[in-house]
């Protein structure tokens, strides 16, 4: 009964100065509003991004040349030349790594490209047919190379929308003939805007046989990655360790330690997206809180400022019977009040502006980007707001619990 007595009483001392609480809990409301902006955000990323790394399939495991970076030190130590056609070649023997189902090198840079007047500089990317089966791509117009023509080191290419609109303008790319670094290829394919992901821009894409790649435009004998692909998912673990066992017989390495490649698999990227993505936001969230303790000193200071004009009330109330334990609760639950309808109000208009930027970032980039609703941001906005209102409004409420009624009901 004296807790609902006092409830009632706070929420008509607010109700009087419906413009100063307004104003009073503005920060609390930016607070709350960032941090579920920022979550949702972080989460919808996160889903999106994950999404990429599993559509190109649990079964694929690829093949890094170097040492596995452990720091931004080491991240140099990547860019070698560990991996040839030797390695290629042990790896499709059954002998040495039953379980794979298929294998394809990949080299990628990027060099100009150009068509009559016109030029634009695509990421080149060489590699064999499977490209377009293990990254769920196909042109829209034309075709994709072959086997042959990766045998025969032949002079075709498939390029992106992007690259196609960039050379070509309106006019019709299939057949006709580009060059790149000083050797004219025959446009066999143009993929369409729905090539892009989050981590190769197909759009921006010149494709070709990947032995063409390394004999006309790099210049190199080695690749840039092997994809290896294991013929179910149960034997991914299995496949991973004929890999290392094959590359280490293949390098002439008896150390694990000294191994001059590293495997990534999808679980992999998956663990490692989740930890960035969510350390990132919970750098973001935890700056964005900040807002928070501004916002509750800003109400501490009200606070204070409404014990001063309503000391003859608090008089009043004293004389007529009042506790220091009613006065004190009666502002504690005014300061309570403020920050859980400021957290309230900052969860609707933070729910509200993710929606409408995660609908604007899926058209704007093209990707399916989903609108998350962080709960557990929310919730925890709401016991923050909480905490910050009992926190922050103690000091007021005890001032205004401490005032003599005598002295209190002579105050002008």
């Amino acid at each position: 009964m004296v807790f609902r007595r006092a409830l009632g009483t706070s929420w008509k001392g607010l109700n009087t100065h419906r413009t100063r609480s307004a104003l009073t809990i503005l920060g609390i409301v930016i607070g709350v509003t960032a941090i579920i902006l920022i979550v949702s955000l972080g989460e919808g990323a996160q889903a999106l991004i994950l999404g990429e790394v599993q559509s190109i399939g649990a079964k694929t495991i690829a093949v890094v040349p170097g040492r596995e970076p452990k720091g931004p030190s080491d991240f140099l130590s990547t860019f070698t030349d560990s991996l040839k056609q030797k390695d290629i070649d042990a790896l499709s023997r059954t002998t040495n790594a039953p379980h794979i189902s298929r294998i394809m090198p990949i080299v990628f840079g990027s060099q100009s490209a150009s068509y009559g007047g016109e030029t634009y500089r695509p990421t080149i990317y060489g590699a064999t047919p499977l490209f377009a089966d293990i990254y769920n791509i196909a042109p829209v117009e034309g075709r994709i190379f072959n086997d042959d023509e990766v045998r025969g080191y032949a002079d075709v290419v498939i390029i992106g929308n992007k690259v196609a609109e960039e050379l070509f303008g309106n006019e019709e790319a299939l057949g006709k003939r580009i060059r790149i670094k000083e050797k004219s290829f025959r446009v066999i394919g143009v993929l369409g805007a729905a090539g892009q992901s989050l981590f190769l821009n197909f759009d921006t894409a010149a494709i070709v046989p990947y032995t063409t790649a390394q004999q006309y435009i790099f210049g190199i004998k080695y690749f840039h990655r092997i994809v290896v692909e294991a013929d179910t998912e149960a034997n991914v673990p299995a496949t991973i360790e004929d890999v290392k066992a094959t590359l280490r017989a293949s390098h002439g390495i008896d150390n694990p330690e000294k191994d001059d490649f590293f495997l990534e698999t999808q679980a992999d990227a998956m663990e490692t997206v989740g930890t960035i993505t969510n350390v990132l936001t919970l750098f973001l969230a935890a700056v964005a809180a900040i807002s928070l303790v501004v916002g509750g000193v800003g109400i501490m200071n009200i606070m204070l400022v409404s014990v001063t004009e309503r000391t003859r009330e608090i008089g009043l109330r004293k004389a007529v019977g009042a506790k220091d334990t009613d006065i004190m609760l009666q502002f504690l639950l005014e300061a309570v009040i403020l920050t859980v309808l400021g957290g309230l109000a900052g969860i609707m208009l933070g729910a509200f502006f993710s929606f409408l930027i995660s609908l604007v970032l899926g058209r704007t980039l093209a990707v399916n980007w989903e609108f998350v609703f962080p709960f557990g941001a929310a919730a925890l906005g709401i016991a923050v707001a909480a905490v910050v209102g009992l926190v922050f409004g103690l000091y007021p409420a005890r001032v205004a619990s401490k005032k003599s009624p005598i002295e209190a009901l002579r105050y002008e």
